[in-house]
């Protein structure tokens, strides 16, 4: 009895929960088309292909999979240093953009969720964003 009491109030919890962080990836999702549209796509292109030997692709980008916090850290103070997407060096410079964290999440979900990324439905918080601190 005990066990099919923990196993419902399992499927409660699940139920309640998944549903309401779809519907917020979802929402952070929209807005993260329009600042990516307003901010990321003349370098990065409308599919996220970037340009060969200039920008790095966001689509089916390893860097955002292996290392969100680096592509978050980009995002948020701008980038300088050298890094590799899908095995290509890139030694470009990209500005900071002047986001907020909010506006940083919702880019990064965006991101991470389209032309082929999956997060596997893990969103990206302001909080999160705001954990990540510059490199010293």
């Amino acid at each position: 009895m005990k066990l099919l009491v923990i196993f419902c109030s399992g499927i409660f919890f699940c139920s309640a929960t998944f549903p309401h962080q779809d519907e917020a990836l979802t929402k952070s999702m929209e807005r993260g088309k329009v600042i990516y549209a307003e901010n990321c796509i003349t370098c990065h292109m409308g599919a996220g292909e970037g340009v060969a030997g200039a920008f790095p692709p966001l689509a089916k980008a390893d860097y955002l999979v292996k290392t969100p916090e680096k592509a978050i850290a980009a995002i948020k103070f701008g980038l300088s240093e050298k890094i590799t997407v899908n095995g290509v060096a890139y030694e470009g410079m990209m500005p900071n953009p002047g986001l907020d964290n909010e506006e940083i999440a919702d880019v990064m979900n965006y991101i991470q969720n389209s032309w082929g990324n999956t997060s596997n439905k893990k969103l990206v918080t302001a909080k999160m964003v705001e954990e990540v601190k510059p490199k010293k």
